[in-house]
């Protein structure tokens, strides 16, 4: 967990007043607020996160990847679908992916379906350092201790709204977390 900031006040508490203050209400300063408040929560949830899987020489990025693989009928997966999935740009999954391979944790290997195309595997070392990492975070809930249960899934769904959207997705279901 980083290191508490301790401050007298909530800053973007006070900034939100002073907004309104200064623009109004129609300025919306409460999806200021909002705003700032997630992106706050990000760098936390990352310095957490960054913490727990430092021993594991991982960072969340490769996490993730190694988690969307495990997740995956036969643990592999085109490197085009990892990118989609993951929400980045290819470039991004394929620095990832480099990294997780020259650790021993993937293994990148030709696309039997696409002559052209690259498949990312899972490695047993993979796996294992998977499920040691993710104990960890489990034990820490993922950085959201200070929420209930119901908490965490309202906080889910109000994301997800945002998130759809943004048209990150168009599927419509409301398949329960």
């Amino acid at each position: 967990m980083p290191a508490p900031l301790s401050l007298p006040f909530d800053p973007i508490r006070r900034a939100a007043v002073l907004w309104e203050r200064r623009w109004g209400r129609a300025s919306a300063p409460q999806a200021m607020a909002a705003a700032t408040s997630v992106m706050r929560a990000q760098q936390l949830f990352l310095a957490t996160y960054d913490e727990a899987l430092a021993p594991f020489d991982l960072s969340f990025p490769r996490f993730e990847a190694l988690t969307l693989l495990e997740f995956s009928r036969d643990g592999r997966l085109p490197m085009t679908t990892l990118s989609r999935r993951l929400m980045v740009h290819p470039t991004s999954a394929t620095h990832t992916v480099k990294r997780l391979a020259e650790q021993g944790f993937v293994e990148r290997v030709p696309n039997p379906d696409d002559g052209r195309g690259t498949l990312a595997a899972i490695t047993p070392a993979g796996r294992a350092v998977l499920a040691e990492a993710t104990a960890v975070l489990v034990a820490g809930g993922f950085a959201l201790d200070a929420l209930t249960g119901a908490e965490r899934v309202e906080l889910f769904r109000l994301l997800e709204k945002v998130r759809r959207g943004a048209r990150d997705f168009d599927d419509q279901s409301s398949a329960t977390i």
